[in-house]
């Protein structure tokens, strides 16, 4: 279950990429815990929170201000994503013991019935742990770390596409082609199938974004 602090995180992360929060603008911690209707102390954490993904800058003296992440920055932080997530699949299926595979199963079927209930909110919070399976699956520390560290920094974007129309099932689609490789231990296939994963879920983010700007134009 997400603290406070972090729902409020993945609020004001939403607010950036929707652009309601400009690249520039101020974070006051006052206005924010106004505008949530919080205490500061859970924005203060929120705002730790979202300056280790890269989309606020926090200054000394100067506060926090919404960063511009740019698209090749981006582009760049998926393309790393993909190769270690990749890597670490290929590993599960080699190393994974029999109760990890059935932890990992049981949460891909945990993940069906979420779907069913079209709960984006639930399936955000269960693909974390489904990714995080596989990181530890790999059974090698050193890659765990970088891919926990890879998915902070990606965590609004990779949640902000769970919004996107029918994005849920496929999704589940395309976790089921993983598993089922690293339950074969497939290490080949569960490479492939891991890279398309994540090369799609950049692929939707993008889609969603060059919509939203294109909203934005008609609008002005």
């Amino acid at each position: 279950m997400s603290t406070r602090a972090e729902q409020l995180c993945a609020e004001i992360a939403d607010a950036i990429l929707s652009g309601a929060l400009t690249p520039g603008s101020r974070l006051d911690e006052q206005g924010l815990a106004d505008r949530y209707q919080v205490s500061r102390t859970p924005v203060r954490e929120a705002l730790r929170l979202l300056a280790a993904t890269g989309l606020i800058e926090v200054r000394p003296r100067r506060g926090a201000t919404v960063a511009q992440v740019s698209s090749e920055q981006l582009v760049e932080l998926f393309v790393a994503m993909g190769e270690i997530e990749a890597t670490c699949a290929r590993l599960s299926a080699i190393s994974m013991s029999p109760i990890e595979r059935r932890q990992l199963e049981s949460m891909h079927e945990r993940m069906a019935k979420i779907v069913e209930a079209d709960d984006e909110g639930s399936y955000a919070e269960a693909n974390v742990v489904f990714h995080t399976r596989i990181y530890q699956g790999a059974h090698n520390s050193v890659l765990e770390e970088v891919a926990n560290g890879l998915r902070r920094r990606l965590s609004p974007f990779r949640r902000a596409q769970f919004r996107a129309k029918g994005r849920l099932p496929l999704s589940h689609m395309e976790h089921t082609a993983v598993l089922d490789a690293i339950l074969r231990g497939d290490a080949d296939q569960a490479h492939q199938a891991m890279l398309r994963h994540v090369n799609l879920v950049e692929d939707t983010f993008e889609q969603m974004s060059a919509s939203a700007v294109a909203k934005r134009d008609l609008v002005a």
